[in-house]
């Protein structure tokens, strides 16, 4: 879909090819051709309004759940990840296309050219529906999504053995609690999913193997998705040691290192990519970074479910690769990757003492190793010639309002520095232009948001979820974990 008035050009004062890598080019015209940018012509002289606008490659979101309705908007509150997951049984079943059109449209404005949803099925029967919703979102915001095909079929509810925590709860509850330890899908119905799914591909919507997390899938999916991958050529996305508690249980279960099980099972490899990865050692960095996986860092979210913080410090001694994710848990509710960046800049500051990581090592991250994590190797994250046109157009006015000199500090310094939403311009994704002055020109978002509202409240009085036994539930968890940080916010 073409919009009329999508850019043939752009005029800007700077051109961040390569943001921090490589001296900004001046001023410049980027001129666009099929969704590309065919050549960067230098200008003489720029309009008024172009004069303090500068080009960057669009941010990718590496780890998101492409979710409409905020998780607090429903009541999971803030909390350690074990007692978190109960709540998002809060979330009313709602339409899916709905649930991801608000969120790529809000992530649009946050600056996000290209994202991997790691699907959350509200309704395990009818994930084919939920992908149409998807695929049909991602075309009409004009995002590039990796959707995720979540396989999960173990240790739902908690990790290990059930009775433990059935004993913490009322006899009332047992038969619900049981149930939830089901799988919805076999490993067959799930596989052939994936080719389903897959022919909704287009552009903007491409398929991945989605193993939620080593502790909720068995060794026999494991296998089968490391071959699949490997004949089909499809990324895998997963989550892994996102808690203290997940790592312990991998130490358990495998006391020669869940890394290397997987390894030799045939998982890890450069079509794969890791969220969260916070409970990482230096051997599991290593290893890692041998076979090519990605890792995708996810600072707010894992600020906000008590998990801690990405071993930086680590991933930089071993040279693992990795972009930054949100997991529709930015810090401020505000789906601002700009504001991102900035929080890892910050928390990897302060771990990297031998002064390894700097701006061109940041944009890197979430720019190219994010990016290749969702769209593989497509030649984009720069503004170069023949490159993608997935394009970030930044208004530097308010972030150099108080500078005394034109040189210190630079401008790509007050971006990190100071830079959100606010100051994007435009965002243009593939040659189309997604976002201009703030607002996301594909939907209309404000509409949608309140059309999603209605439906969520009209599911949750046809259909109230049963808070009290969530509620119960959640409490014997923590009981169970011992958990001295599973309080609320």
């Amino acid at each position: 879909m073409t919009l009329e008035g999508d850019p043939v050009c752009i005029e800007v004062a700077q051109v961040h090819a390569r943001p921090g890598a490589e001296a900004a080019l001046g001023p410049s015209r980027l001129h666009l051709h099929a969704g590309r940018i065919a050549r960067i012509e230098p200008l003489h002289e720029l309009p008024a309004e172009a004069r303090h606008r500068i080009a960057l490659p669009a941010l990718a979101d590496a780890h998101d759940h492409g979710r409409g309705l905020r998780t607090l908007a429903f009541g999971a509150r803030d909390q350690s990840l074990e007692t978190w997951l109960p709540e998002l049984a809060l979330e009313p079943r709602v339409d899916p296309y709905l649930r991801a059109v608000v969120a790529f449209a809000r992530m649009a404005e946050g600056g996000i050219g290209a994202a991997n949803h790691c699907h959350n099925t509200q309704d395990g029967s009818a994930l084919l529906k939920e992908a149409e919703g998807v695929a049909r979102a991602a075309r009409d915001v004009g995002l590039r999504i990796a959707f995720a095909v979540p396989f999960a079929g173990r240790n739902s509810v908690v990790y290990g053995p059930i009775e433990p925590l059935l004993a913490r709860l009322p006899p009332s509850d047992h038969a619900r609690v049981t149930a939830m330890r089901q799988p919805t899908r076999t490993l067959q119905q799930n596989l052939e999913l994936v080719e389903q799914i897959a022919q909704l591909e287009h552009d903007g919507f491409r398929v991945q193997y989605g193993p939620v997390g080593p502790q909720w899938v068995d060794d026999e999916a494991m296998a089968a998705i490391a071959q699949a991958s490997a004949d089909t050529g499809r990324r895998v996305h997963m989550h892994l040691f996102e808690t203290q508690r997940q790592r312990a249980w991998a130490d358990a279960q495998h006391p020669r290192g869940l890394l290397r099980h997987l390894d030799a099972i045939g998982l890890l490899s450069p079509r794969l990519t890791v969220a969260h990865a916070v409970w990482l050692d230096d051997a599991d960095c290593r290893l890692l970074a041998e076979r090519g996986v990605t890792v995708s860092a996810n600072a707010s979210s894992n600020l906000r479910l008590r998990s801690g913080t990405p071993p930086w410090a680590r991933y930089l001694e071993a040279g693992l690769s990795f972009g930054l994710g949100l997991d529709g848990m930015s810090l401020d509710d505000d789906e601002d990757m700009l504001r991102e960046v900035r929080l890892a800049w910050h928390q990897i500051g302060v771990a990297d003492s031998g002064e390894r990581f700097g701006l061109g090592e940041l944009f890197r991250a979430v720019c190219v190793h994010g990016r290749h994590s969702i769209t593989g190797a497509d030649g984009g994250g720069e503004l170069v010639p023949g490159a993608p046109a997935d394009i970030l157009v930044l208004d530097t006015q308010q972030l150099s309002r108080d500078r005394l000199s034109d040189t210190r500090p630079e401008v790509l310094d007050l971006v990190v520095a100071r830079a959100t939403k606010r100051d994007i311009q435009q965002l243009i994704v593939g040659g189309r232009s997604v976002v201009h002055e703030r607002r996301c020109r594909t939907v209309d978002l404000p509409a949608l948001e309140a059309a999603l509202i209605a439906d969520a409240r009209a599911a949750q009085q046809a259909q109230p979820a049963d808070a009290a036994a969530i509620e119960r539930l959640r409490g014997a968890l923590g009981q169970h974990y011992g958990c001295a940080a599973c309080g609320t916010v």
